[in-house]
């Protein structure tokens, strides 16, 4: 993860700076040094404070970062989350890359955190999909974990998911579990999706690890509960709200899988105010 965080903040702000930032050169003197004051403008549970660390780092070896709160942590509107000394034109220049991963992530966090709150008082966990955005999805599901949801597998290699248009084209859920089993590791489970009880009385018979059960009704999901009957892990997954997620939760599935997590999470909203500190530089705040 580190890795490819690296290669983001890297790509962000080559993207962002392209052969210059020509505002902030063309009217901060180089030697004007700066506090950035990074506050939240919301309520919710903050994520992404050492991604933004790394970018204030990338631009200024030598700014002074400093987090007065952890990732998941809840914050209020108006508090003060993170503070940075340094170069005027170096904070000017990683202002908006900064806000774009912590409004991200904590929006993240803050829809997860609210998603798992909802059904804490049932068995089911609340875990993630692959409706990431593109080169962002290591942060995306840090995020998740960082609001108290799990990850689905991260990619498609770490886990067999055999899906509807899979099955359409094997022909048979035996068979493709069958097939599955031939060439991956032990240690490695197999998922089937499941949109009829007739499909998950197959995905039973074919020993599959998890069942998905997919756009099922309530009515349908409990049932199939009942027919697996602890014979496999249970996912509901599709069409997965927030004004429905009790109602699903209710019907004993294990897991339930939420696009929305990534995929629909509102920017938490957070503002930084940079405030000259150089001598014979009077006080002024850029925004």
């Amino acid at each position: 993860m580190i890795s490819m965080t690296h290669d983001l903040i890297e790509m962000a702000l080559r993207e962002d700076i392209g052969t210059g930032d020509i505002t902030s050169e063309s009217i901060i003197p180089d030697d004007v040094m700066a506090k950035a004051v990074i506050k939240s403008k919301d309520d919710g549970i903050i994520a992404g404070l050492d991604v933004a660390g790394e970018v204030f780092r990338a631009l200024g070896p030598s700014v002074d970062y400093k987090k007065m709160v952890s990732d998941g942590d809840e914050i209020t509107k108006g508090q003060e989350i993170a503070t940075a000394d340094g170069k005027a034109r170096s904070l000017l220049t990683a202002e908006r890359t900064v806000l774009n991963f912590l409004q991200r992530l904590s929006g993240i966090a803050t829809t997860t955190s609210k998603y798992v709150k909802a059904i804490s008082g049932y068995h089911a966990q609340i875990i993630d999909t692959r409706k990431t955005t593109p080169g962002w999805r290591a942060l995306e599901k840090y995020a998740v974990r960082v609001g108290g949801g799990r990850n689905h597998r991260f990619g498609l290699y770490d886990a067999v998911l055999i899906k509807d248009n899979h099955i359409a084209v094997a022909r048979s859920i035996i068979k493709a579990v069958a097939k599955a089993r031939e060439r991956i590791p032990h240690t490695m489970k197999i998922e089937v999706e499941t949109e009829t009880l007739d499909q998950v009385l197959e995905a039973i018979e074919s020993k599959a690890d998890i069942i998905m059960l997919d756009n099922m009704s309530l009515e349908m999901m409990a049932d199939a509960v009942k027919l697996i009957a602890g014979k496999a892990i249970v996912e509901a997954s599709g069409g997965i709200r927030f004004d429905s997620i009790i109602d699903v939760a209710k019907t004993g599935v294990d897991l339930i899988s939420a696009g929305a997590l990534t995929n629909s999470a509102v920017p938490l909203d957070i503002s930084m105010d940079i405030i000259p500190i150089s001598k014979n530089h009077s006080a002024l705040f850029f925004i």
